[in-house]
């Protein structure tokens, strides 16, 4: 019996998408060879691949707008040094509003200088800085839309004359948004696109060779862009299961009909969380995530009866991260309304026993 998925990364995929990447894996279109055998030089592949990349930037609103997208490798953690190593000249601006911008902070100071503009680690990350001045001088901003461990999200971007930068690898391609105010952006698969192992990266053409610097081939974006993702061996699994993905957000009503999917499920998670006096949430009102929320028990003795009810409810990754405690329920864009319905049941079943 197939569990409420709630994790947080490698996430939930949909049904078909599991089912196409599994029988693609045997035999990929009548070709007589499977997904993973094809060299990623033949035409089957190259066709998978461009129209990943179209498919992408077609979903984002971007076409005919300068943007290329670039299929890469190393995760969301690689493109945190990748960024700098291809966008800082002299000094950038970033915001650190929890976990990962404090790794993407780290890994851009071992190339340039790097000035923390807002942080929100004073409250244990719970919320998105805002009121802060942006300098006319940096190279760029860097920003994290949603932050997985914490529960909190970027409603809107910041209004700013700098290059804008965003890791959006927990909520991209979960919601309408004007993705054009961004002149680069990238997002590790494993959350609302497909399996771990893959990036994609989103980048404005005027944004490639901006730095005097010598950059790495594998580490330059102007390098992989030419080669069409394909400077080096991609990741094939992984970049056909994202493909099969994109097609079926675009099956669905695209972003504005994953995005309404997304709101009412957010609703309803968030809603018991606020009516229940046994949970408490975790993220300010404002700032909450709809890919990830994030609660507390108001009694942390009551903890084992809350845990047997979701575990016997076929309920599986809903415990929080460690740096926040309490649990965590991860609802991003293949998770059914109706898992989401499981969890409140336990919820109020919860609230009975009391």
């Amino acid at each position: 019996m197939k569990k409420h998925n709630f994790s947080a990364g490698p996430a939930i995929l949909p049904r078909e998408v599991i089912e196409g990447a599994a029988k693609a894996v045997l035999e990929l279109d009548n070709t007589g060879l499977s997904l993973i055998e094809i060299s990623h030089r033949s035409s089957e592949f190259k066709a998978i691949m461009e129209e990943a990349c179209l498919l992408s930037i077609k979903l984002l609103g971007l076409e005919k707008k300068g943007y290329k997208a670039i299929f890469l490798q190393g995760g969301a953690s690689l493109q945190f040094l990748m960024t700098a190593y291809n966008l800082l000249e002299n000094k950038a601006g970033y915001i650190n509003s929890g976990t990962w911008s404090t790794k993407a902070i780290k890994e851009a100071k071992i190339i340039g200088e790097v000035i923390e503009l807002a942080s929100s680690k004073d409250q244990n990350f719970n919320y998105i800085p805002k009121g802060f001045e942006i300098p006319n001088d940096i190279d760029y901003l860097h920003l994290t839309t949603n932050n997985t461990i914490f529960g909190t999200q970027y409603k809107s971007l910041p209004d700013t004359e700098v290059p804008l930068v965003a890791d959006m690898s927990s909520d991209i391609f979960s919601r309408s948004f004007d993705y054009s105010k961004l002149d680069m952006f990238y997002a590790g698969a494993q959350k609302n696109m497909g399996p771990s192992g893959v990036t994609l990266v989103i980048i404005k053409e005027s944004s490639l060779n901006k730095v005097n610097r010598v950059i790495p081939s594998m580490l330059n974006y102007e390098v992989q862009a030419k080669a069409e993702s394909m400077f080096n061996t991609p990741p094939v699994f992984p970049v056909y299961t994202v493909l099969l993905n994109l097609r079926w957000i675009s099956n669905n009503g695209g972003l504005e009909g994953v995005e309404a999917q997304n709101d009412k499920k957010a609703a309803l998670i968030y809603n018991e969380i606020d009516r229940n006096p046994l949970f408490e949430g975790f993220a300010h009102l404002d700032d909450r995530s709809n890919m990830n929320a994030t609660f507390n028990l108001t009694d942390d003795k009551q903890a084992g009866v809350f845990d047997s009810l979701w575990n016997q409810a076929n309920i599986s990754g809903l415990k929080g991260h460690r740096s926040v405690g309490g649990y965590r329920a991860s609802i991003y864009n293949a998770l059914p309304i109706e898992s989401v319905q499981v969890l409140v049941d336990c919820m109020k079943e919860f609230e009975k026993k009391a």
